[in-house]
């Protein structure tokens, strides 16, 4: 058995706790890299803004102003505009004014825009035949709950402010499932 004597043949012992240290290192960058998103996918978003709310927008993207839009329309006529998160909303029209709430378009079945149908007085889906009343409160399904609702009320500028509902659904009088 021969022993190494010769220190030339031992790496230096600094040299070693680099290359220990520097494979580690790169290791651990490699796990915590592709780790990051798997792990980010479980943290929930942030809320964003303290207000919530989203000024409403028409079809060609400009905010909607209650007394343009109020011109010509009767009282129950509905329009829908582009509401938070950009979802599709329906504006109702009261007396001179529009209604405190505004009503998401989107069907709680599978996600189709659901049409106003002026002639049954009530939403009517294409896609299932899921249907809701002139409040958006679902009469039909195979839709599982009613239509999302938003606040709505009249800024200084003459605008429509949509801001989350998260109060209990005056409909069913049970707390806002979209909330």
């Amino acid at each position: 058995m021969t022993q190494l004597t010769n220190s030339a043949d031992v790496p230096d012992l600094g040299r070693r706790q680099f290359m220990n240290l520097l494979t580690f290192g790169t290791i651990s960058g490699m796990v915590l890299g592709a780790a990051y998103p798997f792990i980010a996918y479980f943290v929930p978003p942030a809320s964003g803004a303290a207000g919530g709310g989203a000024t409403a927008k028409d079809a060609q993207g400009n905010d909607v102003k209650v007394s343009a839009f109020l011109a010509g329309k009767a009282k129950g006529d509905r329009e829908l505009a582009q509401g938070l998160k950009g979802d599709p909303t329906y504006i109702v029209v009261a007396d001179a004014t529009i209604v405190n709430y505004g009503i998401n378009a989107i069907c709680t079945h599978l996600g189709c825009v659901v049409p106003w149908n002026k002639a049954e007085n009530k939403f009517m889906c294409p896609c299932h035949g899921s249907q809701y009343d002139e409040a958006g409160k679902m009469v039909r399904g195979p839709a599982p709950k009613s239509l999302a609702l938003a606040h709505a009320t009249v800024t200084e500028n003459d605008t429509v402010e949509l801001t989350p509902w998260t109060e209990t659904d005056f409909r069913t009088d049970e707390p806002a499932w979209w909330a």
